[in-house]
């Protein structure tokens, strides 16, 4: 597909190099007299060998943070709880001011977190993209994916592990409804899958997460759990949470792109300014998760069987979701990018919305925000979990782009 290109800065040996080596390029010591499969053989050595110095190369040539990327993670997480429990007035720090809904830290740590990504998208040439026949198939599964599968395998999953605990169970259909705008652009980059469609598919769940939301919760909530009539999602807490936190960083990232390609030059943007900003989107993701864990700290650790009650559904969801478009993805022929890109667009959810919705609608004290507040605390370890093991079966299978 169009949209899939090498990297440019890959200074490995060119793949067609690797399957058809030139027997001259090898520097082997081959005898006159010496059978073809010896010959294979010594190729086939030289190939490997070839193979894993190059694997090697990349993984020095990342620079420490996304060498040490699940340690930093952990670390945050840890340092989160304990500034949460240990040094007072932590959480109610944090979550003094508030942006649409979520507190200014993490709506801070989240828009820079997307920002640079944003930046790497090629706007130029997506209406290109839109042409052809296979993007809107793609376009097609993820929405289903997303607003059929996800939602009702999460509303199947509240009622079966949480019938007796409606408030956290309405917590959980919210976090399931919320389909994801931001992180899955971290897990999609940090697997090595394709950012140009993973940006294309959170613009289309964008769009119909501002129609879809609210109706689909009301649903949920109201006519299948049969909630109580004081319940009511404000499509304006939907739509502005939408608008902040794609819109900004989007718009910001668009300008800057057309801008400064034409001022300056596109190679000086793509050589200079894209290698300094690209390890703000990780500096964003770790300081989202230290103040998020610290603001919530306090209240997990106080409420630990809600907690748990909570993270037994959330990682089977994770799981499910994930492994089941995976092996569709396989099944149907997709290349590694894109199935890792959709796998990663169906298990991710926008925790920031969730919450959102869930303070406004319950109250910040309610079971529906404490577990729309576990939500994330269990998705990003689960996903980042994930992103090593879909790297590890796309190695083991040799699957291909």
């Amino acid at each position: 597909m169009p949209f899939h290109q090498k990297h440019p800065q890959h200074d490995g040996p060119d793949t067609n190099e690797i399957s058809n080596p030139p027997i001259n390029s090898l520097d082997l010591d081959v005898q006159p007299f010496s059978t073809p499969g010896h010959v294979r053989d010594v190729e086939k050595q030289a190939n490997g060998d070839r193979i894993v110095a190059d694997k090697v190369s990349a993984f020095k040539g990342l620079g420490w943070l996304d060498r040490f990327l699940a340690l930093w993670i952990l670390l945050a997480m840890i340092i989160g709880v304990l500034l949460g429990n240990f040094v007072p007035n932590t959480g109610p720090a944090l979550q003094k001011g508030k942006f649409v809904g979520v507190s200014v830290p993490i709506a801070i740590g989240l828009l820079v977190m997307m920002y640079p990504i944003l930046c790497k998208v090629k706007y130029e040439t997506l209406h290109h993209v839109f042409r052809h026949r296979e993007l809107w198939i793609q376009i097609a599964f993820s929405v289903f994916m997303n607003w059929i599968v996800a939602p009702f395998l999460m509303l199947g999953l509240a009622w079966a592990f949480l019938p007796d605990k409606s408030g956290l169970r309405e917590g959980l259909i919210l976090v399931g409804v919320a389909r994801c705008i931001a992180m899955v652009l971290i897990w999609t980059g940090l697997a090595g899958g394709d950012s140009e469609y993973c940006a294309i598919l959170v613009a289309v769940n964008s769009i119909l997460q501002m129609v879809l939301f609210a109706p689909i919760a009301l649903l949920f909530i109201k006519v299948i759990s049969r909630a109580g009539p004081g319940v009511t999602v404000s499509y304006t807490t939907v739509a502005t949470s939408v608008a902040v936190f794609l819109g900004i960083p989007l718009v910001a990232a668009i300008l800057t792109r057309f801008t400064l390609r034409k001022l300056v030059s596109p190679a000086w943007y793509n050589d200079v300014l894209l290698k300094w900003v690209a390890p703000w989107s990780l500096i964003g993701l770790l300081f989202t998760i230290l103040v998020l864990f610290a603001s919530q700290g306090r209240q997990v650790v106080h409420q630990i069987v809600s907690v748990v009650r909570v993270a037994a559904p959330l990682l089977v969801y994770f799981g499910v979701i994930f492994f089941l478009t995976l092996l569709i993805t396989h099944k149907l022929g997709f290349g590694y990018k894109l199935a890792a890109t959709q796998s990663f667009t169906a298990a991710s959810n926008n925790f920031e919305l969730a919450i959102a919705v869930a303070v406004a609608t319950f109250g910040a004290d309610s079971d529906q925000a404490l577990a729309a507040t576990v939500g994330p605390l269990i998705e990003v370890p689960v996903l980042l979990a994930l992103v090593y093991v879909v790297k590890w079966i796309g190695n083991k299978r040799g699957w291909k782009d």
